[in-house]
């Protein structure tokens, strides 16, 4: 059984070489959670698997954990990207906590026309991330990137990724019938702004051999509430929860 208290941590795991946390974790692990020495706790890295770990040594900004056996091991297939135009703060963060859960591998914030929010911090999303992984036990943690723009992100998505355009205005397939016949390969998904996407961002989908304008039906969804509708249609239908 896992530890009740699960870090992500940089270094290497290995059974019976010591790894040093960071300030943070361990006046998490010493002022919030009081452990003391011999106590257990589970570490992953996103390389090594997963592992149950003893406190080794501990004070007020250091902490030494020894890795001892590992409980599980690294086979976590890869899920798809999240691009997506931020929103107001607690929104992006709901975004980022949830697609993590979800299974996403990369998660990239985009600046279109009509997106409100002009930048984001990319550490504090990390951060979130990470947090989401320790709490729904994945074994990586999804890589967060700068936000960057639209036009960024289509001149480098690579051809052979296929994406998935949620189209607010109706003129996509279904999702679900998009996904119907599985996935194949890597995929990513592109969610809109609350004003939606642009006339001219519409076109230029339009002309991208990788892209698949989809829909998620009549209803009109607030931006995050699609990203996270999209990630469960995915794998309802086409991922890992078959």
């Amino acid at each position: 059984m896992a530890a009740g208290i699960r870090l992500y941590i940089e270094g290497d795991l290995t059974a019976g070489a010591p790894v040093a946390v960071s300030a943070d974790q361990a006046h998490y692990l010493g002022r919030v959670m009081r452990l003391g020495v011999g106590d257990a706790v589970t570490l992953f890295n996103g390389r090594d698997g997963e592992w149950r770990a003893a406190v080794a040594r501990i004070d007020k900004r250091a902490a030494d954990l020894m890795p001892e056996t590992q409980m599980r091991p690294q086979a976590e297939a890869p899920g798809p990207w999240l691009a997506f135009a931020p929103v107001k703060k607690t929104g992006t963060d709901f975004i980022v906590q949830k697609a993590t859960e979800l299974g996403v591998s990369r998660l990239i914030p985009v600046a279109t026309a009509n997106t409100q929010t002009g930048r984001t911090k990319t550490d504090r999303l990390a951060a979130t991330a990470v947090e989401a992984a320790e709490q729904c036990e994945r074994l990586s943690v999804p890589e967060v990137s700068d936000m960057q723009t639209l036009d960024a992100l289509m001149g480098a998505w690579p051809d052979d990724r296929r994406l998935f355009i949620l189209d607010e205005t109706g003129g996509g397939v279904p999702l679900a019938q998009a996904l119907a016949g599985g996935i194949a390969g890597a995929t990513g998904f592109l969610t809109g702004p609350e004003g939606g996407f642009s006339a001219r961002e519409l076109d230029r989908f339009a002309k991208l051999s990788f892209v698949t304008r989809v829909t998620l039906g009549p209803r009109i969804l607030r931006a995050e509430t699609a990203a996270l509708a999209a990630l469960v249609v995915a794998q309802a239908v086409a991922g890992d929860w078959k």
